[in-house]
């Protein structure tokens, strides 16, 4: 009877201690929720109404595989998937491995950074560049929280920010109501023409983010170390329920941005960019709500380009085996998009083709992802059972061939 007892009293301090092991994959879920998936999504849903709701579902669904895998691979190691690649590469495959990741994180924070300047731009009127300097110093900041050993502030930081995303893009719905049938019949896999499998690509690239695969287990290092074998189950535990809960907050919010174009967009002129977006959300549902959906892209390019600029830091640690000064890495990523900014490419273009080059990296994470987390030689007892394996090599398996399809339609110029 004494023992029943103390089991209960026992029990709250145990989930207590659960929830405070909590908080890396809220920071990892931010990726999930960038401007690029504005972007899409809005283009998505504005052009083709509830057709290709079926992606974000099914994408969410495999992200949640994904980043509970990396950050497991993390737990068992001590390290992160850009450490293990660079002790198990040679300096040539991994010089190249590296450079790929490179164009991967600038694309990244492409999208981030044009995402934040336009919300700027839309709030106060700044001019893009302007903007687009304001986001990469402020992001700075962020990241100078985080490399100051305080990843627990920058976890809440960053936590408050999504917050503030998920507001931003969902107070439409609250006054466009989606139509749920039509909504359930985009839960139907399918395609129509060439346009939406470009669509479904660069929507796939804005939700499984190949830099969030790279950042997830060097999240999970920095936090908990290399744990003692008593201590990892508890970790995986309170790892699976971290994922499970922040990647339903990003997917809620990925399908509300649609949901909310397929409902006040479609038929409106200019709906194809973010600003035309904005202008037609504003005269449908009124300008606080327009004022809101700027405020949720501005928090979105802000949180989302940090934790973009530590996944690069991270793979370039990694892979090179060098520790960058943080303002050279940041400067490294930021320059490109300040230059296309500055160049006057469409912003909105600009956020989509990014998507589809992020979708192109998907591969490169995954593969060895599911490679090492399979493996006993690295995993021990954490390693993938069959399940898990079959479950992992299907999602890349459907990912390359959605990116073959999307290489083939480009050279012959469908797409």
């Amino acid at each position: 009877m004494n023992s029943s007892v103390d089991t209960r009293r026992k029990s709250p301090r145990a989930e207590k201690r659960l929830v405070g092991l909590m908080g890396p994959a809220f920071v990892a879920a931010v990726a999930y929720v960038d401007p690029g998936n504005v972007a899409a999504n809005l283009t998505a849903g504005a052009q083709f109404g509830y057709l290709l709701v079926w992606v974000l579902v099914v994408a969410n669904i495999m992200a949640v595989l994904i980043q509970y895998l990396s950050a497991k691979l993390g737990i068992a190691t001590g390290k992160s998937l850009p450490e293990i690649l660079g002790e198990r590469l040679n300096r040539g495959p991994r010089l190249l491995y590296w450079a790929q990741a490179q164009v991967v994180a600038i694309a990244t924070d492409l999208a981030e950074v044009v995402g934040g300047a336009i919300a700027l731009h839309l709030l106060f009127g700044l001019p893009l560049f302007l903007g687009g300097c304001i986001v990469g110093v402020v992001s700075l900041v962020l990241l100078l929280i985080q490399a100051q050993h305080r990843q627990r502030t920058f976890e809440f930081v960053v936590m408050g920010l999504l917050l503030i995303i998920t507001i931003g893009f969902l107070a439409g719905l609250f006054i466009s109501g989606p139509d749920w049938g039509k909504t359930a019949e985009g839960l139907i896999p399918r395609f129509e023409g060439t346009q939406t499998v470009l669509l479904a690509a660069s929507m796939l690239g804005a939700t499984v983010m190949p830099h969030a695969i790279y950042l997830h287990s060097s999240l999970a290092r920095d936090r908990h170390g290399k744990a003692s074998q008593d201590v990892i189950p508890r970790l995986v535990k309170a790892t699976r329920i971290d994922v499970v809960i922040s990647l339903i907050v990003a997917g809620g919010v990925n399908i509300g941005m649609l949901l909310l174009a397929a409902t006040a967009l479609p038929g409106k002129e200019g709906t194809d960019s973010i600003e035309g977006a904005h202008a037609a959300i504003t005269e449908a549902l009124g300008p606080a709500v327009g004022i809101i959906f700027a405020i949720g892209l501005l928090a979105s390019g802000l949180a989302s380009t940090s934790v973009g600029a530590y996944a690069g830091a991270e793979i370039m640690a990694g892979l090179l085996k060098v520790r960058i000064p943080l303002l050279v890495q940041r400067l490294v990523t930021l320059a490109p998009s300040l230059v296309i900014i500055g160049l006057g490419f469409d912003p909105t273009r600009s956020l989509v083709v990014s998507q589809i080059v992020l979708s192109m990296g998907i591969p490169f994470a995954l593969v060895p992802l599911a490679l090492y987390t399979g493996r006993r030689s690295i995993m021990g007892r954490l390693a993938n059972p069959t399940w898990v394996k079959v479950a992992i090599w299907a999602v890349t398996a459907l990912i390359v061939a959605l990116n073959v399809a999307l290489i083939v339609l480009t050279v012959r110029g469908d797409a």
